[in-house]
């Protein structure tokens, strides 16, 4: 019975532990007052690339914030980068 229960602990610890690196948030930058939107939604890292996006979609970047849920922040995002898939037939 011993053995069970370490074996169910080991399992959640894994489990849980998998589950934290999943739940990364996407991170927002705040966008200054005459933006076209108040924050732009940059995915998981903020870099020089996302940062650039952002400016390229009119929000002049103030500083990085978690995203707000609120029904009355605009929204500008970045794209995420797909990978291409080929197939062959």
């Amino acid at each position: 019975m011993r053995i069970l229960k370490t074996l169910l602990l080991a399992l959640a610890l894994v489990a849980g532990a998998a589950g934290f690196t999943v739940a990364a948030a996407d991170g927002c930058y705040l966008c200054a007052s005459g933006s076209r939107c108040d924050q732009c939604r940059y995915g998981a890292h903020d870099t020089q690339d996302a940062r650039k996006a952002c400016e390229a979609r009119g929000c002049k970047v103030q500083g990085t914030t978690t995203c707000s849920g609120a029904a009355n922040i605009n929204y500008c995002s970045v794209e995420p980068k797909r990978p291409i898939t080929l197939t062959c037939r």
